[in-house]
């Protein structure tokens, strides 16, 4: 079955069992956010977290290897995408170079696979061949040091990714307190420390995920283990992360336990989201245009259990939550105006949804 150009593809993987696990696909309705399931593909064993090229010829997913005893380590995945369907085909995988692979992207150029390992705390580079299939990595480091929680005995990369401009690749790491910071030297693939080699976060604050504002000077983490968001002004030409604030995505009321996942900056520059796990929302700040300072505007219930990752569709129009331990992945409407989400009616049981992207039919 082929494809219109408005159809937009929702994939979303799971951290779940062989017979489980998974890339599923569905087809999402652009005027009522309704998800229709297309396919699964199985080849990716346990999908924590996954990317699709700008081009929407490849995605690359981070293959946790569920059976840690038995083939300790990961793998990094490629699939090609069928560009009227959407269908994956597996071309092959590589060593992730690390236990618990849970992020990967893309250099600027689409040249390589940036991975971030959790359990083993290392990120690793990964060469694209022609055909999109990957290639043994060419390098990867070991992040050293500790931090003050009872889950910050070792580092614990959650994630890596480009600056915009191509040169510098941050990784967030959990166990440390810190986002290293890497020069991109994608000629020979090679992720080479920084001066200085990172931003330091509070002690405590476990930063999860990173992601930078559309006008590109601006970047922000979202910390699991004190549930806070600190705001950075970027310096491209430097590399250099100067924080701004530092602010907690539940309410003080909130006293029981939670863990922060996932962080989204809206195209439009004008509003932040963020998951929180135990609290079971969707936290949505409001971004000053002068200051990037963010200003609480309401917590959505995520409609389920222990929400993971964020995905905005291609037209801005919605936003989905995938609900690991509901096994649900919810669509919310976005208002235009002020940004506050709005519970469609519209979901799909995932078991164990982790990971959601969205993309435009035909790329």
């Amino acid at each position: 079955m082929s494809s219109s150009q408005s159809e937009i593809r929702v994939y979303v993987g799971n951290w779940s069992d062989n017979q489980t696990g998974g890339i599923f696909q569905y087809h999402m309705d652009p005027v009522t956010g309704a998800l229709t399931f297309v396919a699964k593909s199985q080849e990716a064993g346990s999908p924590f977290y996954f990317t699709l090229d700008p081009s929407g010829r490849c995605l690359y997913a981070a293959n946790t290897v569920p059976s840690f005893e038995d083939l300790p380590g990961g793998t990094v995945c490629a699939f090609s995408v069928d560009k009227g369907t959407g269908a994956l085909t597996f071309l092959n995988e590589q060593s992730a170079h690390g236990v618990l692979p849970c992020y990967v992207s893309l250099d600027s150029q689409n040249r390589h696979v940036l991975v971030g390992s959790y359990s083993s705390g290392t990120v690793a580079i990964l060469p694209i061949r022609e055909d999109g299939s990957l290639g043994p990595a060419t390098d990867h480091v070991q992040h050293t040091g500790s931090s003050v929680h009872e889950r910050q005995t070792a580092p614990y990369v959650h994630c890596i990714l480009p600056d915009p401009t191509g040169r510098f690749a941050l990784s967030a790491d959990l166990g440390i307190d810190k986002i290293m910071v890497y020069r991109l030297d994608v000629e020979p693939g090679r992720l080479i420390p920084h001066d200085p080699p990172s931003a330091s976060l509070h002690p405590g604050a476990g930063p999860r995920h990173f992601t930078f504002h559309p006008n590109l000077r601006i970047g922000y983490v979202i910390n699991e283990l004190d549930s806070t968001i600190t705001g950075y002004s970027y310096d491209a030409a430097s590399g250099i992360l100067t924080t701004i604030e530092t602010v907690p995505t539940i309410p003080p009321s909130f006293t029981d336990t939670n863990y922060c996942a996932d962080i989204l900056v809206h195209p439009n520059g004008r509003y932040l989201y963020g998951t929180n796990r135990g609290h079971n929302s969707i936290v949505m700040f409001d971004i000053d245009p002068a200051t990037f300072c963010l200003t609480l505007r309401e917590h959505v219930s995520s409609e389920g259990d222990f929400p993971w990752n964020l995905a905005i569709d291609p037209t801005a129009t919605f936003v989905l939550a995938a609900n690991t331990r509901s096994n649900r992945v919810v669509v919310f409407r976005i208002d235009p105006a002020i940004g506050q989400l709005t519970f469609t009616g519209q979901d799909a049981e995932v078991p164990g949804a982790l990971c959601i992207k969205t993309v435009r039919a035909g790329g």
